[in-house]
């Protein structure tokens, strides 16, 4: 999940231009003047999740929870502000060679981790090895390609110190790439690019970002009660921020609420003051002038596990994903059943998340191939699951299909099971419904026959998405692979990476591809329906990156 940037002490490269400043935000009423005058004398909010917080570990978190309390409790070179733009973080200025693969990082001096050692440029330079390190096992070692000697670290190929990135004094940090990255300042602000303090780090060892207790904090609040397997803990102001005075908010009790029935329950007798719905409540709720329905950069997809030792053999067969792809009503799946915002996915890539750079039509539209792997058609899925059973030398095909324990999963994942068993008589689906971070690890792990995944855009760039289906990519569960989409990224990502256009076309061309051949199955793209006490104002949210920033929050009388 990365975040998009483009800020007044940096030049934006030329092949960066995609319109990225138009793409991946959304206008958010809450924010407001957190003047004297305004405030409420206790600056307290509740929160809540629908699953518990998986990691605090900016080298080994992957999802949406772990990155929203990372973002919010550290901070990175920037930070993300409103309509992501780049707010001052840890860096207050940063050069760029004339070749564009030079960047040189001043550093905030007197900058504090929540333990009073100074943030360094030690501290970056440690927090990227590690997470580059094969033995950190970390699965967003895979965003720092480009930076010099990054792949071949991963690849276990080159020593980590290899890596090309150092401090030159306290208060510089050095970048060397090995090409243009268009979307290099995107990443800067985002979680995986975080500073760790070495010390601390190895001092803790297994345990570190296991708990509150086992992580420094740099950013504008520290995390307090998190064990690691509770339901609850809080957001504090952090006063060893160097930027807490312009931090109102005292604290946010953070609370795990599986049910949405309860979490409309609790915000309706003031338990809550942001509570997350679903289904029915979202319809009954739309009028409310507490109703807001966020939009997301957000996808939930179909992964076939092709290694799995019963059904890989099945899924290895693109007629069989195909015909499972249209098997299903994705429209009739939004408004009948998820009910929430949510919309028919339009491709592996979201919809309003980037433009083309010489038209300024949606990548969705680009890609759009008459509907070929989102389309329902009943008589094609049968013909082609007939046709893909035959050549796999089986009768019937029995799969599990694992999904989250959240209603919006749970919702879906019966749907799924319901329909293709309708339209695909052959076919037996037994649905899995597990804790969000047990799904994680099971999904990371390749333990799993079938899975919906759900993966929010990084940054405001088709590649945020694409990269993640290439081949040997820790994100792709699934271990699809296709040679004419690796080669398409391969372009995109070197030999037409400064090349704006071409860039988009073989992006593009990978998009259609991906759907061609079925290599997942795209679902639905997710809003997030949230009830909010309107007293709540400063929240920074947008649809790619890391979603909340809460550094400006405050409460008004």
């Amino acid at each position: 999940m990365k975040i998009k940037q483009i800020g007044a002490t940096v030049v934006v490269a030329a092949a960066s231009v995609l319109l990225l400043a138009a793409c991946g935000s959304t206008k958010d009423s809450d924010s407001g003047s957190s003047s004297k005058g305004n405030l409420a004398t206790n600056q307290t909010v509740n929160w809540m999740e629908s699953s518990q917080l998986p990691s605090m570990d900016s080298s080994k978190a992957t999802d949406q929870i772990s990155f929203n309390m990372m973002n919010n409790t550290n901070e990175g070179l920037y930070r993300l502000g409103k309509d992501n733009k780049v707010e001052a973080g840890m860096a207050t200025k940063t050069t760029t060679s004339k070749d564009g693969k030079t960047w040189t990082f001043t550093l905030r001096k007197g900058a504090k981790w929540s333990n009073g050692a100074e943030v360094t440029a030690n501290d970056f330079v440690y927090g990227w090895r590690r997470t580059v390190n094969p033995k950190t096992a970390g699965q967003y070692s895979y965003i720092y390609s480009g930076i010099k000697n990054a792949d071949a670290i991963v690849d276990g190929k080159k020593a980590v110190n290899s890596l090309g990135v150092k401090a030159d004094g306290k208060y510089k940090l050095v970048v060397t790439l090995e090409k243009n990255i268009p979307y290099f300042k995107l990443l800067m602000g985002f979680v995986p690019f975080f500073p760790q303090n070495q010390q601390f780090v190895e001092k803790e060892g297994k345990t570190y970002g296991t708990k509150a207790s086992a992580v420094l904090y740099n950013g504008p609040y520290t995390l307090k009660g998190w064990t690691g397997t509770n339901d609850s803990w809080s957001l504090v102001k952090n006063n060893k921020y160097w930027d807490k005075k312009n931090v109102t908010l005292k604290k946010l009790n953070d609370q795990v609420v599986a049910d949405s029935n309860t979490a409309l329950n609790q915000f309706q007798s003031g338990k809550l003051d942001a509570a997350t719905l679903t289904g029915q409540q979202v319809k009954n709720m739309l009028s409310n002038k507490s109703m807001k329905v966020r939009p997301m950069a957000r996808l939930a997809y179909l992964e076939f596990n092709q290694k799995d030792k019963k059904v890989g053999k099945a899924f290895q067969n693109k007629k069989i994903r195909q015909a499972i792809s249209y098997a299903l009503q994705r429209k009739q799946m939004v408004k009948n059943v998820l009910a929430d915002g949510s919309i028919a996915a339009p491709g592996f890539v979201t919809k309003d998340l980037a433009k083309n750079p010489k038209t300024g039509a949606d990548f969705t539209k680009d890609a759009d191939s008459d509907g070929v792997g989102i389309s329902y058609d009943k008589a094609k899925a049968q013909k082609l699951m007939k046709e893909g059973l035959k050549e796999v030398g089986l009768k019937k095909l029995t799969f599990t299909l694992m999904a989250d324990n959240t209603p919006q999963e749970k919702n879906a994942a019966e749907y799924i099971q319901s329909q293709i068993q309708k339209v695909l008589p052959q076919v037996k689906v037994e649905n899995l419904n597990l804790p969000y971070k047990t799904r994680l690890q099971r999904s990371a792990a390749g333990n799993f026959q079938a899975v919906i995944t759900l993966w929010g855009a990084d940054y405001s760039d088709p590649s945020t998405d694409l990269n993640i289906m290439t081949k040997d990519n820790p994100q792709n569960n699934g271990s699809w692979t296709n040679k004419a989409f690796n080669n398409y990224m391969d372009k995109a990502n070197d030999a037409s990476a400064d090349q704006t256009q071409q860039r988009w076309d073989n992006m593009v061309k990978a998009e259609k591809e991906l759907m061609k051949d079925q290599g997942v199955v795209p679902l639905f793209q997710t809003s997030q329906p949230q009830m909010m006490n309107s007293k709540v104002k400063g929240i920074i949210y947008n649809t790619a990156g890391t979603p909340f920033n809460f550094k400006n929050m405050y409460v008004a009388k």
